[in-house]
């Protein structure tokens, strides 16, 4: 999440909702209303020509980290609110912890729900009591900077992004670079690369032997070769996500993948869609700038997207590849 830059030249988009379908009023200098933009013809193949978003809920400070619950909810961080929800399918939202700057959030192979707080510099498990307990807050006695985003990978260890882009005023930054980490069943960290100005976004190829990661500062997306011991090799670029000059259209952010391979990207205007050879299919136009995604309802085809003060919903055509699951 690059919340610091969209904030500054958010304008919120005025919402409409009427039998269930999202019409979105569009006002002077507001965000497009809601479309999809095809680059090839595959992109039908994902996403119905006649798909319609729909609003799940509206009114927090700002969404990211949504992660789906097998018991029919949506779990969600509301950064600037400091608060991680339950939002049920009808609206319903329950607060299940004060957090200080919750961000990316996952659930581990245990079922554990795990969280990137900012404020704290760590990644916890949220505990089913409502606290939480720190998993990870330093590499070698340096506090970490401001983990990000976190994933289940292949051999269930847990992998996240260290960037420093949400410092609280009067933090100071140890670790003089921005990382990223694998974090295993017995606490031991371990630096995976550092060669990323900004890393945000990640995720795994459903064969596990690709691991993807965006660079929020560099506007692009990065793919490695992932090692049985959880190494990465032969780091190149598999895609740009450069939009325009404004960062209030969106830098690449979270990202998820479906069972095919192909890679749903948060980017400028919305969510861009790539297949798994680095080709730009089309694009997700949101509302309001997302910062994330996830696989939800009982079939795993609904994409539920935390975009800025909302969260969205989008069913679609294909099936997404969900970590935490066993497949």
């Amino acid at each position: 999440m690059n919340r610091s830059r969209i904030l500054q030249t958010l304008i919120i988009t005025s919402l409409a909702v009427a039998s269930g379908i999202a019409g979105f009023s569009k006002t002077p200098a507001t965000r497009e209303q809601f479309q999809l933009q095809a680059i090839s013809p595959q992109f039908w193949d994902l996403i119905d020509r006649n798909a319609k978003m729909t609003v799940v809920a509206t009114g927090f400070k700002f969404t990211e980290g949504p992660v789906w619950d097998s018991a029919g909810f949506l779990y969600l961080s509301d950064e600037a609110g400091d608060k991680i929800y339950r939002l049920y399918p009808n609206g319903k939202k329950e607060e299940v912890i004060a957090l200080g700057d919750p961000d990316g959030n996952t659930f581990d192979r245990q079922h554990r729900l795990i969280d990137c707080s900012s404020v704290l510099r760590a990644v916890v498990e949220v505990t089913p009591d409502g606290k939480y307990k720190i998993l990870a807050d330093n590499d070698h006695g340096k506090k970490l900077n401001t983990p990000n985003d976190v994933v289940v990978g292949p051999d269930s260890a847990l992998y996240f992004t260290n960037p420093n882009m949400d410092f609280r005023p009067g933090a100071k930054q140890e670790i003089p670079f921005q990382g990223v980490y694998r974090l295993d069943d017995k606490g031991n960290l371990r630096l995976l690369t550092k060669d990323l100005t900004q890393p945000n976004g990640l995720a795994f190829s459903p064969d596990g032997k690709r691991f993807y990661v965006d660079d929020s500062e560099q506007r692009n997306i990065r793919v490695y070769d992932m090692a049985a011991d959880g190494s990465l090799t032969n780091g190149r670029i598999f895609g740009e996500e450069k939009g325009g000059k404004n960062d209030g259209d969106g830098v690449p952010d979270g990202m998820k993948v479906d069972k095919k391979g192909n890679l749903f990207v948060v980017g400028p205007k919305g969510i861009w869609v790539w297949d798994a050879k680095g080709n730009h299919l089309g694009t997700i136009v949101v509302p309001e700038q997302p910062a994330n995604l996830a696989w939800g309802d009982k079939d795993y085809r609904t994409l539920y997207i935390t975009a800025t003060t909302s969260v969205y919903r989008l069913e679609t055509k294909t099936q997404g590849f969900v970590p935490y699951l066993k497949h």
